[in-house]
């Protein structure tokens, strides 16, 4: 098994710049620290500071911790404010996972509005300065619920379940993913997007599903079957890391993408639907308030 792809054969990345989002634990940990071993400066996008200093500590190479609460735009919007140098890199893998009925701040449901919008409204504003690639972790669950974007209501407002919403943002990741890449080909861009998942990998994602015995069959299923949160980054940096066309999508290549190495992935027949990546695109810019554009806010 020795040839299989591992965090080992990632290129030198001396001098180049990467921000990961949710950088303080689980798979975004392991990503950050890879890609700083690698020789990146790695930027930990994290909401808590305490907790994103003490992860970033334990990682041997240039890192620096910066705050983002992805469930919160204008901590996003300040978060882009302070960035005004090249990028590389930027990993979109923060995200929380079937959790009770919430809102945001700005009062969308927690998971479309977190792993979503958020990312969206991220991208969008850091893109100007992006240089290489943008990779957003979506997850097989793209496949369950409703497999739609509830257009007439993406908060589910009197239908939510923690499946329903978490496959709904999943999907949504695909789907921004396909329409950005749409984009940035259009404009004649060198920037890739890229999808990745990391299969079934045990993280602490799992121990916030709404049900607790939800929760409980979960943690069984990290112990039992799972792979590590190491395996489970590797579609991430592949994807960050190798020779893919724009809109590719990478996940485990073992049965059923629950494990195994990183190679490139199928994806539903809603996930590959173009006419309604134009159509989410243009309700999150509603919604965010931020609009694509390959120059600094601000800038001519």
């Amino acid at each position: 098994m020795t040839d299989k792809w591992n965090a080992t054969h990632l290129p030198d990345l001396t001098g180049r710049a990467a921000i990961v989002t949710g950088a303080n634990s689980g798979i975004g940990f392991v990503t950050a620290e890879a890609l700083a071993r690698a020789g990146a400066h790695v930027v930990f996008a994290v909401r808590d500071l305490t907790r994103g200093g003490a992860a970033a500590a334990k990682v041997s190479g240039s890192t620096e911790v910066r705050r983002l609460d992805l469930a919160d735009l204008d901590s996003v919007r300040e978060f882009a404010a302070g960035w005004d140098r090249p990028l590389d890199l930027l990993i979109n893998n923060a995200g929380v996972m079937m959790l009770p009925e919430q809102r945001t701040k700005q009062g969308f449901e927690m998971q479309f509005g977190t792993n979503h919008l958020g990312h969206f409204a991220l991208t969008n504003l850091l893109l100007p300065y992006v240089t290489d690639r943008v990779v957003t972790v979506s997850s097989g669950a793209h496949r369950f619920g409703d497999k739609a974007i509830h257009f007439e209501d993406v908060n589910l407002r009197g239908r939510y379940t923690p499946t329903r919403a978490y496959a709904q943002s999943k999907l949504a990741n695909l789907l921004f993913t396909l329409e950005l890449q749409r984009r940035l080909t259009e404009s004649a861009s060198p920037v890739r997007a890229l999808a990745a998942h990391p299969g079934w990998a045990a993280t602490n994602l799992q121990s916030h599903h709404a049900n607790p015995l939800m929760r409980g069959v979960m943690g069984i299923g990290n112990r039992l079957f799972a792979q590590s949160d190491r395996a489970g980054a590797l579609p991430t940096l592949y994807a960050a890391s190798q020779d893919l066309p724009g809109a590719s999508y990478v996940g485990p290549d073992g049965l059923g993408e629950m494990r195994g190495a990183p190679a490139l992935v199928g994806r539903s027949r809603a996930a590959g639907d173009a006419q309604a990546a134009r159509r989410l695109w243009t309700l999150s810019e509603e919604l965010t308030g931020v609009e694509w554009s390959l120059k600094p806010v601000g800038r001519s």
